[in-house]
């Protein structure tokens, strides 16, 4: 599927994009941060923070395990089993209440399922052995909506987003070793962490900022607020005919999905009410530029040469959406942080979360709200889809190249 071009001319006629791919904006005021760490963090940047994740670079100890796709279905509390070569559902078993996320672990032996059971007391982790496909038995964990862990592998990251809080856990056992209130991130849940291992960046949700924890004091160092666009896209129009048609009256983003670019000096972060990729310069911990993607902007992936970044549109402003909305993935080249590629889900559909298939050849995400799996080819854009359970949400592709998992379904390194 080409590019639109009309996407471009609609988002230049609204002043969205300038020259170099991106509308510079105004940073709000961010709390004072350590300019030390985040020089030290900058200095010792790699090549490419994702050098590891290519197709040639799949560890030896993943080398007995299933090619699968986990999907999680947050209602009907279960996980179903695809296989990527059939795209049938080979299994489906009972987890617990609230299946968010599948969640590789960081010595790559244990598929995590984070059953947050909102509302509830009822939060456990269900282990996958990669293995077999199979579910070991649960554990009791509290509010576990997502998970990571820390660049040393010595701790589980569950991110209690109620409780706005992070419990670091023994990765093997789940015991308790500490946790770090971060009281001012309302929804915190998803993160990416500095090249150096230094510190991680988690996204707040409802608060509609990015809050930055040093890993080894042990403490928030800071929050950054994402000023939002003057324009964003409308749900109501056809998207094709002009993208950015809606006065934006939000006074706040609601940031989902974040990421590091590969040389490690800035931050991409998603955002579901902006409709569009915050640039966040690492360094200064300020916003230095918006890229518009399409509605509903949530789950962010690199392509496995490290290039290119993958951007699923949700489709909807809204937490809980309709089915067939206007969902579509957009596709950012790294280097000039331009789009480069529009592709929509054919009859409508709701892209969320996922990840890109070992080979690098297809972009495996779910379909939120219309109970799907979207394969996604990341040639043209061509789209395959699997009736799974009630509302996917988090699913994983496992195996995955790379040294050790990061978390989330799959943050590789």
């Amino acid at each position: 599927m080409k590019t639109n071009q009309m996407v471009y001319a609609a988002l230049a006629a609204a002043g969205l994009v300038a020259t170099g791919g991106l509308m510079a904006a105004a940073s709000s005021p961010a709390k004072p941060v350590a300019g030390a760490a985040a020089a030290t963090a900058a200095a010792s940047a790699p090549a490419s923070v994702y050098a590891g994740i290519a197709p040639s670079n799949m560890n030896p100890s993943v080398r007995d395990h299933l090619q699968r796709i986990y999907v999680p279905n947050l209602r009907s509390n279960d996980v179903y089993v695809i296989d990527p070569e059939t795209l049938k559902v080979v299994d489906k078993f009972k987890v617990g209440v609230g299946p968010q996320h599948v969640v590789p672990s960081h010595d790559l032996q244990t598929l995590w399922v984070a059953n947050n059971a909102e509302r509830t007391n009822k939060g456990s982790l269900t282990p996958i052995d990669p293995r077999t496909g199979k579910p070991g038995p649960q554990v009791a964990v509290e509010d576990p909506y997502n998970m990571y862990f820390s660049p040393d592998g010595k701790s589980a990251i569950v991110v209690a987003e109620a409780l706005h809080r992070l419990d670091f856990r023994d990765p093997k056992t789940m015991a308790v070793q500490y946790a770090i209130d971060v009281p001012e991130c309302g929804g915190i849940n998803h993160a990416d962490f500095s090249p150096d291992g230094r510190y991680a960046m988690f996204t707040c949700e409802f608060s509609g900022s990015v809050a930055r924890i040093d890993l080894q004091t042990r403490k928030v160092e800071g929050y950054l607020k994402l000023s939002m666009p003057a324009t964003r896209f409308s749900e109501k129009d056809p998207i094709d005919q002009l993208l950015a048609n809606e006065v934006c009256s939000k006074k706040k983003g609601m940031p989902q999905d974040i990421r590091v670019s590969p040389d490690g000096k800035r931050y991409y972060i998603a955002d579901m009410d902006a409709d569009g990729v915050h640039i966040v310069d690492a360094a200064s911990f300020t916003k230095v530029g918006f890229i518009p993607t399409g509605v509903g902007a949530h789950g962010l992936y690199p392509s496995r040469d490290g290039t290119r970044l993958y951007v699923a549109n949700r489709g909807t402003h809204k937490i809980h959406g309709k089915p067939k909305g206007k969902g579509r993935v957009t596709v950012i080249d790294f280097a000039t942080e331009k789009v480069v590629a529009q592709w929509a889900i054919p009859g409508g559909g709701s892209p969320d979360m996922g990840n890109v298939s070992a080979d690098g050849k297809y972009l495996w995400l779910s379909g939120r709200f219309d109970d799907r799996v979207y394969r996604i080819d990341t040639s043209n854009g061509d789209v395959k889809q699997i009736k799974v359970g009630q509302e996917p949400h988090g699913l994983t592709v496992w195996p995955q190249p790379g040294r050790y998992s990061l978390g989330h379904t799959g943050n590789m390194r």
